[in-house]
């Protein structure tokens, strides 16, 4: 399948030939979700945040409670330094699944950057209490902790 290969490209760091393959895909098929998004995760991987939300966002308007759209605008966002709108895609994932880790530890990081060390740590608390081996939210969570036990 086209998307496997376009994917399995994208893991050898073959952006150039990857994005040729979404191209073809979404040339035959504009509203192939999958694409849409996985030709956002790729741009943004490459640098190419805003475009990369282009790219999410016409995942979204064709389906606008997709859980992946949303973690890649968000992340795209946050990459951005634009924390409360991708705190705001966070939030709509919660909405659709409440204890979906990569939301939570997201959207901790999120509220790091803004500062609220103590609501970050909460967040990355939850995503642990639902996947105690998920490293980012591990390593984030002591960061938080170490960044607290600074201020004091």
């Amino acid at each position: 399948m086209l998307l496997e290969q376009a994917s399995e490209l994208v893991s050898l760091e073959e952006f150039d030939e990857a994005f040729h393959i979404y191209n073809k895909i979404l040339r035959d098929d504009p509203k192939n979700i999958n694409a849409l998004i996985d030709k956002g995760v790729t741009l943004q991987r490459v640098g190419k945040n805003i475009q990369s939300i282009k790219y999410f966002d016409k995942a979204l308007k064709i389906k606008p409670k997709n859980i992946d759209g949303l973690i890649g605008k968000g992340s795209a966002l946050h990459a951005l330094g634009k924390f409360s709108n991708a705190i705001a895609c966070y939030n709509t994932a919660l909405e659709i699944d409440s204890e979906f880790p990569v939301a939570l530890a997201y959207k901790g990081l999120s509220l790091g950057e803004q500062g609220k060390i103590k609501d970050a740590l909460k967040y990355f608390k939850m995503a642990l209490a639902i996947d105690k081996e998920y490293d980012l939210a591990q390593i984030s969570k002591k960061k938080a902790l170490e960044l607290l036990k600074s201020k004091k």
